[in-house]
Parts: C-alpha cells; structure tokens; sequence
C-alpha cells in the first residue's frame, strides 16, 4: 500500500540521528500505533579506507601501553607485521595476544579478557579475521561478568554503561563488518549455540580496512568470507522487519542495537547488492587482478555501517554452526582453508549462513514479496514478469546461482550433516531472539527445523 513518509530531522553522519516516519497501516503488526517505534538511531565508527598507520593513531589517542590481539597464523602474515611495524615505529610499547580461537567461544572470551586485565593497558588493537579476533578485543571492554550483557534469554541483556578503552580495529578479510558494529558474537558451549553481546558502545574507536590485506587469505575464504556473507546479510537486511513494527525502549540506551529496515539502512543494502553482483564472481575467478579484489571489500563495510542500524535476520539466525559444537567428528568438506592449520573442525562462517539461505528466503518472501524481488534484481535477476508470490523463490534461484558459480558445497549433506543433526541445530537458533525478532515474519520449532531439512542439498 502506498507509504508516507515525513523526515523530521537528519543529522550528518558524523553525530547520531533520529528521524520520525509517519506510515499507514502496519503490517502484521498487533501494537497500537502509539505503542511502536517512531526514531532510529545512526550511531556507526569511524572508518578509514586505505593503507592504516594504526601506530600513528594510537600516538594521536595518548596511548602508552597497548595490547594487540591476533591469533597464531596471523601473527606470522603481512597484515600484522605491518601493525607491529607501525607501533614500533612509532615507539608505542605493546604487547601481542596471539591466542584468539577462530570462531570464538564463552572460554575463549574468559581467557582473552583475563589477559586484557594483567596488565595496565589503555588502547586495544585488534589485528585479524572479521569477527573473530575484533569480536573477542571487544569482548575484553565488558568486564569478566561479560554473560551480564549477553543478549536475553541467555543473557541479562544489561547495557554497557561503563567507561571503554579505545579500540582500533584492522580486520583482514571481508565479510563480517565486525570493525564498525557493537556487536560480539560467540558460541556458547553450554547451549551449543551462537550468541553474542550487541551494544552500541562496544563499536571500535576506529576501523582501519586495507584492501592489501586480502591478499594473503586462501583461496577458499574470498568467496566464504566476503561473498557469501555480504550477500546473506544484505539481502535480509533489505526486507527485516521495519523499525515502525517494534516498540518504543522506555529508555533511549535501551533501543537494541539491531534497529530494523529504516531509509538509510535501505541505501546502504542496494549499493552493496548490486555491487556484489558486479564483483564477486570476477574476483573469486580472477584472484590476481587487485583492482577487482579491492570493490569485495567495499559492500562489508557498508554492510557493516547498515548493520549496525538495522541488524539481520533469520538467515544469520540459522547457521550451520562449527562441527565441534555439536559433537561430531564432520570436517568442513574441503570448503575451509587448508593451508591454515586449526585444532577443531571448521566451517567459515561466512558459508555456514549460506547454506540455509536460499531455503529461508522462500519462507520469509510472502511476508515481504516486494523487498524480496527487489533484492533478486540487485542481484542480477529479471524479475520484470515475476509475480509477487513467488518473490521468495526468485531470490533464493538466484543466491543459489550465485553459491553454484563460487563453488559453494552442496547443502548440509556436503558438510556431513545429516537428518540426525537438525534436533541439535534447532535448539541452537530458538534463543536466537535479537535476530529472530527483526525478520518479516515470526518462526515456530517445526519452521526452523523445516528450514535446516530442506537444506540438505541445495541444488
């Protein structure tokens, strides 16, 4: 139905702003109107694009002693070195915590934050990954009783309102945009499941994204990492549920840090999904040519700025989470970096979320057709005669087209999962509220697991 929009006030991007919308008739929506939500905040890092002097930045914040998280591959590659050059260049002490777990998890968090307290340090860098090296630094800004800021149900859900140490964030992939959001996600081993603490003070200081250091990720990471999770994140954004169907905080630090779909999250998600229509496919095919490698990095960032305002959705709620967590003796099936050795079964994340996508953009496309179909033609689709009912299944086509052109595995079957395993997933993804809220239509048990069967094989 047609939509009035009236735009109260917009501040620059540099500070934070909210911008009142008026619409007519909510869809599936059960509040009053003057029970939902009528501001959204933009509150996103500083981020630099190019060659970082992450030393001369942390002279610039009156640092003095720093720590440097990475982990023990990373430690010996060009993209750290070249931050422990700069630091030692610029004569800024510093220590190296190299013990950060690929893939996280609440012991590994315990660990890095007991290190973080041995000392006095005043500025934290984080060199490595998406999340999980840039995940685990922020970790250590929480305090040990980090569960007290865990997302609720697991989690007390509490803000953070205590006074953080700067942090510069380097990642060295593209995928998660973990430099520019609050949020720090983990597997909890208790529960067998992903996590996180989602708050907008735990955004880095700074984001220092150098596309030079793409250069040295395996070959099976590029379209795992940046491809697959650019494009599962995007494509939900687009059509989560909208700011105007969640309630107002009864205090503006209690507004979540995944908002929901709003007018400038919206700019961010068509920019990036037609530029990963554009790049992807020739930079996964063409490794060597840089000039196409360097356009992969942008789309996280951006995909980072608008998550950071408007979150995702179901289909980062339901991944395939790491072998290990379930028990099983699964390897990642040839789809992981071999050349990087790692103590437990892997599956990169940015593949994990992959795998169920096209199934679950059939189920959330009736409850947003025109959002889906919209995201389909970013993507390269025709959708000129498509109707509106099969919104769903256009885009799903055409992210499984683009999982078969990168060489994406065949399903939860390729990755040695089989029926035994859904019980098990399941239970994983229900305490998943923080993203399950915001998708464009609830979800029962048997959906969920509905998903995750038809995602047995994927072609």
């Amino acid at each position: 139905g047609a939509r009035t929009w009236r735009l109260a006030t917009l501040v620059p991007l540099i500070a934070p702003a909210a911008i009142a919308i008026t619409a007519g008739v909510l869809r599936r929506c059960h509040q009053t109107v003057q029970e939902t939500e009528y501001a959204f905040e933009m509150a996103v890092s500083t981020v630099r694009y190019g060659p970082g002097k992450s030393g001369q930045d942390v002279v610039n914040l009156g640092a003095k002693r720093v720590l440097v998280f990475t982990d023990n591959n990373l430690a010996e590659l060009p993209p750290f070195k070249k931050v422990a050059d700069s630091l030692a260049s610029n004569s800024v002490p510093f220590d190296v915590y190299p013990d950060v777990r690929v893939e996280p998890t609440d012991s590994s968090f315990k660990a890095a934050i007991k290190a973080a307290g041995a000392a006095n340090y005043d500025a934290f860098i984080a060199v490595g990954g998406g999340g999980s090296v840039i995940d685990t630094a922020k970790s250590c800004q929480s305090l040990p009783d980090f569960l007290d800021y865990v997302n609720a149900p697991i989690g007390r859900g509490l803000p953070v309102t205590h006074e953080l140490k700067p942090l510069i964030a380097v990642p060295t992939t593209s995928g998660t945009g973990s430099e520019t959001t609050g949020v720090a996600v983990f597997d909890l081993e208790s529960m067998h499941a992903k996590t996180g603490i989602a708050n907008r003070a735990l955004r880095p200081t700074l984001g220092l994204i150098d596309p030079d250091h793409t250069a040295s990720m395996p070959n099976a990471c590029l379209p795992t990492a940046a491809s697959m999770l650019s494009v599962t994140r995007w494509s939900p954004s687009l059509h989560c549920r909208s700011i105007r169907e969640r309630r107002d905080p009864t205090d503006p630090k209690l507004r979540p840090a995944y908002q929901g779909s709003n007018p400038i999250s919206d700019v961010w998600c068509r920019w990036a999904l037609d530029a990963s229509a554009r790049y992807f496919r020739r930079a996964v095919r063409n490794r060597a040519t840089r000039r196409l490698g360097r356009p992969c990095t942008w789309p996280p960032v951006w995909l980072a700025l608008a998550s950071a305002m408007l979150g995702c959705t179901c289909a980062t709620a339901c991944p395939t989470p790491s072998p290990a967590l379930l028990g099983t003796s699964v390897s990642s099936g040839g789809t992981g970096p071999k050349a990087i050795p790692i103590s437990t079964p892997l599956i990169p994340h940015g593949l994990s979320v992959v795998i169920t996508a096209p199934k679950v953009f059939e189920f959330t496309g009736a409850a947003s057709p025109d959002r889906h179909l919209e995201a389909a033609r970013l993507l390269g689709a025709d959708v000129t005669w498509k109707k509106r009912e099969d919104a769903g299944k256009v885009l799903s086509d055409q992210v499984r087209q683009l999982m078969h052109d990168l060489d994406v595995p065949d399903g939860l079957q390729a990755l040695g999962f089989d029926a035994s395993h859904i019980d098990s997933l399941v239970e994983g993804v229900l305490p998943q509220q923080r993203l399950r809220s915001i998708a464009p239509c609830p979800q029962t048990r048997d959906d969920i697991a509905g998903i995750y069967q038809a995602s047995m094989r994927a072609y």
